[in-house]
């Protein structure tokens, strides 16, 4: 065995390997063989029983043959699962795989995080079940997910704390979000058992900007330009740290602006100041995320299926910024901000997923894209989208735009949530028992992990 800081590492023997690598069924033990394998099969089980979960409630939201109880708010229960139930799943997979590249430094083996990750994966499902059966249920799951947040977050600061590498700029800007993800749920928790849920569903806000979003823009700009590079050379893999530092101080001030509003928007003199200080930098955000897609090549990158599809998902982030922007901006005329449900549904399913009052969340653009170009890439395949993931990024294309329809408080908005629901549950449901067949089965190239 080999130390690693206060954890032991064995190495799989070779003799293993072999037997391993003859068998290629698909195994449960195969999802041990990296960090990929576990953390995107766990997320896609919780993505699963997410979508299943919210498409039964918009059914019995209609529907007089099914009372389904609740012991929870299932608009707090489903804007939960979706920030904190499959997204940070998704990330352990990619981040302890390519961080210790980033960071040179090894990679921890995938029973270190096993138990973290089994306890959140079991955390959610409790979580998403216990709602309409006893609250005891609700908060033992909410805090077997924390443990099992908080223990991945640990062993990610401790990759971090062991790495020399000069350029941990990426890392440890992911390390901060995690922290403040741990701090959002630990306040859910603290705050559901004290029954306050308007501040329950601040501190899920608070993990939705200050994690999930901080965590897909800091990964974005290190990988995207890299991705459309490595596929079209022509093209450099130019970053720049300013656009970076723009998306990071727009998502601190969307964290500001859920406190400041979390008895409701904001009233009084400083109202329309703050609407403008927030749309403007909404709008100025917005734009230059535009450009930036423009400059990494996403006219370019249309001739690439796969590479569309995460040009096309970072899109979503920017357009959602402009609408949100332009929100604030009629509110100083309407005296309350409009559309803004609809921006938010434009950044939480088109480029990541989540949640607002009275909202059904979709499955994010840029989670696809980049959990399949990920998973090509590590089980050896060809990096590209067929026609099936093609038809399934569309598919979730159409469903962005019927949940955006219905946000916009239209005649048609209660008739538009059920279809977006299902198409939105077939989705995830398809594109999840496709890869799902990958993670539990030796590389088809022959080469470990």
């Amino acid at each position: 065995m080999r130390a690693y800081g206060q954890l032991w590492v064995k190495p799989v023997k070779s003799a293993d390997s072999q037997l391993i690598g003859s068998d290629h069924h698909w195994r449960v033990r195969h999802l041990l063989l990296a960090p990929h394998r576990l953390g995107f099969f766990l997320a896609m089980l919780v993505l699963v029983a997410s979508a299943a979960w919210w498409l039964l409630v918009q059914f019995d939201r209609v529907s007089v043959t099914v009372a389904l109880p609740y012991v929870t708010s299932p608009t707090l229960v489903h804007a939960t699962a979706m920030t904190f139930g499959f997204f940070p799943l998704f990330f352990v997979g990619f981040l302890f795989t390519a961080v210790p590249k980033w960071l040179r430094v090894e990679m921890l083996e995938t029973r270190v995080f096993t138990v973290p990750l089994l306890m959140q994966a079991t955390g959610w499902l409790l979580w998403l079940g216990g709602s309409h059966w006893h609250t005891v249920l609700v908060l033992s799951g909410l805090a077997l997910a924390w443990s099992g947040f908080t223990r991945t977050a640990w062993l990610f600061w401790r990759m971090v704390w062991r790495s020399r590498e000069v350029d941990q700029l990426h890392a440890r800007t992911v390390g901060v979000a995690w922290l403040i993800g741990c701090l959002s749920l630990g306040g859910l928790l603290a705050n559901l058992v004290l029954g306050a849920t308007a501040v329950a569903l601040a501190c899920v806000l608070t993990g939705l900007w200050g994690f999930v979003i901080v965590v897909f823009v800091t990964v974005a700009h290190r990988m995207v330009p890299f991705f459309t590079s490595n596929a079209m050379p022509f093209i450099a893999a130019w970053k720049p740290f300013w656009a970076l530092g723009l998306m990071l101080t727009s998502a601190a001030l969307e964290v500001l602006a859920v406190w400041l509003e979390v008895d409701g928007p904001m009233h009084g003199p400083m109202a329309p100041v703050w609407m403008l200080v927030r749309g403007s930098m909404e709008l100025l955000s917005g734009f230059v995320l535009l450009w930036l897609a423009l400059m990494w090549g996403l006219a370019q990158s249309l001739k690439n299926r796969l590479l569309a599809m995460l040009h096309i998902g970072f899109l979503w982030l920017g357009l959602g910024l402009l609408l949100g922007g332009v929100a604030q901006l009629l509110g100083l005329v309407q005296g309350t901000p409009v559309l803004s449900l609809g921006s938010l549904h434009a950044v939480a399913m088109g480029c990541l997923a989540l949640l607002h009052i009275d909202v059904t969340v979709l499955l994010a653009s840029l989670m696809l894209a980049m959990v399949t170009r990920v998973s090509c890439g590590f089980t050896g395949r060809s990096v590209v989208a067929d026609r099936a993931i093609w038809t399934i990024f569309w598919l979730l294309q159409v469903s962005v735009l019927l949940r955006i329809a219905a946000a916009a408080q239209s005649v048609w908005a209660s008739w538009l949530l059920l279809p977006a629901a299902l198409l939105w549950a077939s989705v995830v449901l398809t594109w999840s028992w496709r890869l799902g067949g990958w993670y539990g089965r030796v590389r088809p190239d022959g080469r470990a992990g």
